[in-house]
């Protein structure tokens, strides 16, 4: 018995091995002899077929009547309705978000039975900070390699208007216990509790240790709007699906692109770190409420149901680091990581984007990058006519859960539009943690020939 279990394990680790081993490729030129085969007969392809979102909105707008579920309702009805999926097909849900509403904390299966799934499709919920819906995205991405489904709806969901507010541990224990209050610091409200610095005050400390001034800040935050609303007059956000606000008008449009000017700019006093920092509300993203998803299959599955995919996923990785001064250098450091696993270097890529709330943070990991990495070959900064091209978070804003699917989906529509072959896209999340995923245009579809998709912290 003990010698058939012994067989038994080792045929099947190395079919395992077969099916799921990505073999590196040394350089951008292997890569581009191997292009035709990068799809091999022994490892299950997996696709992204389509995307969308909500629009984005200023918190406390016209979404502050609503809970979570319906924005991500919203987002799975449009995935049916973009490229026509009847809903029998879903074999999983999964939907990541940050700040869970307390009576609807299980925001997948909530927003599943309120778009008229089948009560039998499995949902659950994840939360890893601001990557949250990447870890949607590639649990779904498990699921579909390991044989157990072949269509997978993931997404993200935030909305900052339905923060939870308990009282604080000792309140809570107070009035169990019915006795009386001795301090009036009792009586304050628990915030949920984080790991680090908030993320405004790690951007203030960042950009002041690498001194990055106000005035590069707001210049490159100038830039940002500009770049949104041109994309957004040219129709270019087509993953954007309009809502209809119950009782209110139907939402079209993100509301947080708003050019302005250096001087209206400079008017402005530090939001955070008060009289002397350098974030304000010019060059930061507002909390934002909006939602957004993916639909995620085996390729053979998309193929044989008419499906022309965006994207093929070849690989990920999550990576965790110092929690106390290099909270916001992930991208930094993961960049050349994933860009070497691939054989490519920095000038391969054709369309880059990466998520920061804050101009410091962008700024800060540049600066990062070019004198603190210690490598043999410095990291090259990011060449402006290739960086966010149509925005970026800091003018599409950037609701916690559902930035990750965006940034996807952004990338791959600019490789569509432009005709580029290669994107990175990278992103920042509190705690310390982060994501990386190698993707490639799909085969079939002619779409682009590689997609690199990196969401770190």
């Amino acid at each position: 018995m003990t010698t058939v279990l012994t067989y038994t394990f080792k045929k099947c680790t190395s079919e395992w091995s077969l099916r799921f081993s990505i073999r590196p490729l040394s350089c951008s030129s292997q890569l581009r002899a191997a292009q035709k085969t990068l799809a091999k007969p022994n490892i299950r392809n997996i696709v992204v077929v389509d995307g969308v979102g909500t629009p984005f909105l200023l918190s406390g707008t016209s979404y502050k009547d609503l809970i979570p579920h319906d924005l991500a309702r919203a987002t799975l009805t449009g995935l049916l309705h973009q490229p026509s999926v009847p809903k029998e097909v879903a074999d999983y849900i999964i939907f990541g978000t940050v700040i869970q509403e307390v009576k609807t904390s299980h925001v997948a299966r909530e927003a599943a039975v309120g778009a008229a799934f089948s009560d039998k499709t499995p949902a659950h919920t994840v939360t890893m900070a601001c990557i949250s819906a990447n870890q949607a995205m590639t649990t779904g991405v498990g699921l579909i390699a390991s044989g157990q489904c072949d269509v997978i709806m993931a997404g993200g969901v935030e909305l900052m208007f339905h923060v939870p507010i308990r009282q604080s541990r000792k309140m809570r224990k107070l009035m169990l216990d019915l006795s009386k209050a001795k301090f009036l610091n009792f009586l304050a409200p628990e915030l949920p509790a984080v790991s680090e610095f908030s993320t405004s005050e790690t951007t203030g400390h960042s950009a002041d240790e690498l001194a990055v001034s106000r005035l590069e800040q707001d210049e490159y935050a100038l830039r940002c709007p500009s770049l949104a609303k041109k994309a957004q007059d040219e129709g270019l956000l087509s993953d954007v699906v309009p809502f209809k606000v119950p009782g209110k008008d139907t939402v079209t449009k993100h509301n947080g692109i708003r050019p302005s000017s250096l001087e209206q700019m400079a008017e402005l006093k530090p939001a955070f770190i008060k009289p002397y920092g350098t974030a304000k509300a010019a060059n930061s993203s507002f909390l934002t409420d909006g939602a957004s998803a993916m639909l995620i299959m085996a390729e053979e599955k998309a193929l044989a149901m008419g499906y022309k995919p965006k994207e093929c996923l070849r690989d990920f990785m999550y990576v965790s680091h110092n929690l106390k001064d290099q909270l916001l250098f992930r991208p930094t450091y993961a960049t050349p990581k994933i860009l070497e696993k691939a054989g490519l270097t920095m000038s391969d890529i054709d369309a880059f984007e990466f998520h920061k709330a804050f101009s410091g943070k962008i700024l800060a990991n540049f600066k990062f990058a070019q004198n603190y990495m210690g490598r043999k070959s410095k990291v090259t900064l990011l060449p402006s006519e290739k960086f966010n091209n149509w925005g970026g978070s800091l003018s599409l804003k950037h609701p916690f859960g559902a930035t990750g699917c965006r940034l996807v989906v952004a990338a791959a529509n600019r490789l569509r539009k432009e005709g580029g072959q290669y994107a990175l896209a990278a992103a920042c999340a509190a705690g310390g943690q982060g994501h990386g995923q190698l993707r490639f245009g799909n085969h079939l579809c002619n779409i682009c020939k590689l997609y690199m998709f990196l969401s770190v912290s």
